[in-house]
């Protein structure tokens, strides 16, 4: 049975991709591995599918969907129990869950009927399926869930979908799926097979759909699976990377995969302590040495650690991460097919950025603090070099993206003030704000060599102190309560000391 739905979806993945290679990509004949008779009746269920008349997906629908899907999952339990020690009795009824569990996928077309899809209790029995003895079912279950939690099936504009994917996530939840899914991980990384290989990867992004959909799953997973320690072993294995980068593009993809996915977790507080309790700080730094492929993902990761999080930047100094941070800050990176495009150091040097100004914001007094600033100091001042040069070339983004706004303002394109201030900050003015900061903590340390090197280099381009001031006050009016207003205030009442600050001096 073929289903057209009113309005069709391609689900696709968070990151560009490409699609993995079959299982034999190099070169040998595997028709010796493979069961002909099991691909001859995939085949022939294939060409009854699209023999079958197309339905449209509604309630009705889904509900013979579903009843076939239970009939097939009931018969294949049954043949398992009843011919345990003899597979080729069983393989039909394998084969019909299979084609069943495809047929599902497309209710992701159709979020609105997933209370429909909960309220017929088939979460329960999908699940179970990720325990399943054959991981190729398990897989097909993996594949399913990733398409219904991809944020693509719901449109930003219609609550009434937003609300449909928030129950659906919330079922899964309470039906254990985060355990299900992590056990499931620890039996499909272990293999070489490209198949499972590939449900890996569906499986973390799996966890990032439903993060992004409910953000409390990132502190949920980590409080109930091991999924965090099996994250950072297998980051551990980066450091086979120290003479060579990965073999293939798949290779490469799972390991941006690994760091997508840490990244997801390390956004609530207490996931940040167990990553530096595990010591993912120091991996991180090691990674960060080894200079090859995972280079710029370590460096997000640990922007993502550190950033509200002082423990972090105390053990990042602690561990002698500064130099390595600051080589990336003056550009010191090494070079690949990767690296070397414009967007990549781009995002590169705002992460470093970003890092360097959660130290400072992290580490308020003591020798930690000193060390930081000494950086800013040595080999003539260097840093604060970069760090202007940095500020005028963000600045000028900023302004011309002002300048594009306030000309379509013209044309009689309003915009409110939070869709300007929104455009800018994607024009390079988040960025912009953290030099200002940085070179407020600067500022604010009273070192005479800081100070008139600032100066002198803001009046090289004709700038003044009201100019850093002027980003740090724009700052300051839009700093969020999202950390609660207490992190607000604390964050504002610091800000305004910067600004004091430049005023004063």
């Amino acid at each position: 049975m073929e289903i057209a739905t009113a309005r069709s979806h391609n689900p696709k993945r968070k990151r560009d991709t490409t699609s993995p290679p079959p299982p034999f990509s190099n070169g040998e004949t595997a028709a010796d591995e493979i069961d002909l008779s099991l691909l001859d009746a995939i085949e022939k269920s294939q060409s009854l599918s699209k023999s079958q008349p197309i339905e449209t997906l509604d309630l009705k629908t889904l509900k013979k969907l579903i009843l076939s899907f239970e009939r097939k999952y009931k018969e294949n339990i049954e043949s398992r129990l009843k011919y345990p020690d003899h597979p080729e009795k069983f393989a039909d009824s394998e084969i019909d869950l299979h084609n069943e569990l495809q047929k599902l996928k497309i209710l992701s077309s159709a979020p609105e009927l997933y209370p429909d899809l909960i309220t017929l209790n088939s979460i329960p029995s999908i699940l179970s399926l990720l325990s399943h003895e054959n991981t190729d079912i398990a897989i097909d279950v993996i594949q399913l869930l990733q398409d219904l939690t991809d944020e693509d099936v719901v449109e930003m504009s219609n609550e009434n979908e937003e609300e449909s994917m928030k129950v659906l996530v919330n079922t899964l939840i309470e039906n254990n799926v985060l355990e299900l899914l992590v056990q499931n991980l620890q039996r499909l990384s272990d293999s070489d097979d490209q198949d499972e290989m590939a449900a890996v990867y569906n499986t973390l992004a799996t966890v990032e759909n439903m993060i992004e959909v409910e953000p409390k799953v990132a502190e949920m997973i980590c409080e109930k699976t091991r999924v965090l320690k099996w994250l950072l072993a297998k980051l551990k294995a980066v450091a086979m990377y120290k003479s060579k980068d990965p073999k293939s593009g798949d290779e490469e993809e799972m390991v941006e995969n690994l760091f997508d996915c840490l990244c997801c977790l390390l956004m609530p507080l207490e996931n940040k302590e167990r990553f530096v309790k595990a010591e993912g700080v120091e991996l991180m730094i090691i990674i960060m040495k080894q200079k090859k492929l995972a280079y710029g993902s370590a460096i997000r990761a640990l922007d993502f650690a550190m950033t509200n999080y002082p423990p972090a930047c105390e053990r990042f100094v602690d561990v002698l991460g500064l130099k390595t941070a600051f080589a990336a800050f003056m550009g010191k990176i090494p070079m690949s097919k990767k690296n070397k495009k414009e967007r990549y150091q781009e995002e590169l040097e705002e992460r470093v950025v970003s890092l360097i100004a959660s130290l400072f914001g992290g580490i308020l007094r003591g020798s930690r603090r000193e060390r930081v600033l000494s950086k800013f100091v040595e080999s003539e001042c260097e840093k604060i070099d970069r760090l202007m040069e940095l500020y005028i070339r963000y600045s000028d983004r900023v302004k011309e993206e002002t300048k594009r706004m306030d000309e379509l303002e013209l044309d009689d394109l309003e915009m409110d003030e939070d869709e300007r201030y929104n455009r800018k900050l994607e024009s390079g003015l988040y960025t912009l704000q953290s030099i200002a900061i940085i070179l407020g903590h600067l500022w604010c340390s009273e070192h005479p060599r800081m100070r008139a090197r600032i100066e002198l280099l803001l009046r090289q381009q004709k700038l003044t102190k009201n100019d850093v001031k002027d980003i740090l006050l724009e700052y300051h009016d839009n700093i969020g309560d999202l950390d609660g207003p207490e992190e607000k205030e604390r964050v504002q009442a610091r800000v305004l000391k910067f600004i004091s600050a430049f005023e004063l001096s």
